[in-house]
């Protein structure tokens, strides 16, 4: 079975901002996030990418943009079962605020209990993502072959849940997975079970540096800024 690369899109106006995008229109790339995806093409030169597959929200297809122009000839595609998770009433809400709510606790320690008001569940959220990577690779496949490789440009919280499905580790625990902007993670899928070969790869080691101020104990809906 293929072997699909997962990224997440550069960093966004929401992510330097602290505010929980979700499905917000107009989110897009800040500065640095352009340059993340300007950069994209040459740290994915080596690989003969089959597909291209993206959320339908503005900071992915941004992200994919560069890569698509240096490969015309790729053909791109956008799914919005691996679009971003519906937040509901807290998309455009300060992280910081929401920090508050009683809900963010189950969000970090018991995910599979936690449904956002008037959006959808963390479950439901895993479940229709990785009903799209199993149908992906099956149409792959059959396009181009078992060895084929392609990629999809994502969102942190569904990439995480897609790492978690792989590992066959409980959605409970899979805020123990981290993935910078426009990091890139690979997954090779074989007919018994997945390899996770690379987890939020960004090639820079600078947000493993010691930092000034403490970092936080919880995991970032959403995602995260990155390194600073």
């Amino acid at each position: 079975m293929p072997t699909l690369i997962l990224v997440r899109h550069g960093r966004s106006t929401a992510n330097t901002s602290g505010v929980l995008a979700g499905w917000t229109p107009g989110v897009a790339l800040d500065d640095r996030g352009a340059a993340q995806a300007a950069a994209l093409p040459g740290r994915l030169a080596g690989l003969p990418l089959s597909e291209v597959v993206a959320s339908p929200l503005q900071r992915c297809q941004e992200t994919v943009r560069p890569l698509l122009d240096a490969r015309p000839g790729l053909r791109s595609h956008t799914d919005e079962r691996i679009g971003e998770c519906h937040y509901g009433d807290w998309s455009g809400r300060k992280l910081a605020e929401l920090a508050d709510e009683p809900l963010m606790q189950v969000v970090q320690a018991h995910p599979t209990a936690a449904a956002f008001p008037g959006g959808e569940s963390m479950r439901a959220m895993q479940t229709r993502a990785a009903e799209a990577v199993r149908e992906w690779n099956a149409r792959v496949e059959r396009d181009h072959g078992a060895d084929a490789v392609y990629l999809m440009c994502s969102h942190g919280d569904i990439i995480k849940s897609l790492v978690a499905d792989a590992l066959g580790l409980h959605l409970d625990l899979f805020q123990r997975i981290s993935v910078e902007p426009c990091s890139i993670t690979a997954i090779r899928y074989t007919r018994l079970r997945p390899f996770l070969v690379r987890l939020g790869d960004t090639g820079d080691f600078a947000s493993l540096a010691p930092r000034e101020e403490h970092g936080e104990e919880d995991a970032p809906v959403g995602g995260g800024a990155g390194a600073p």
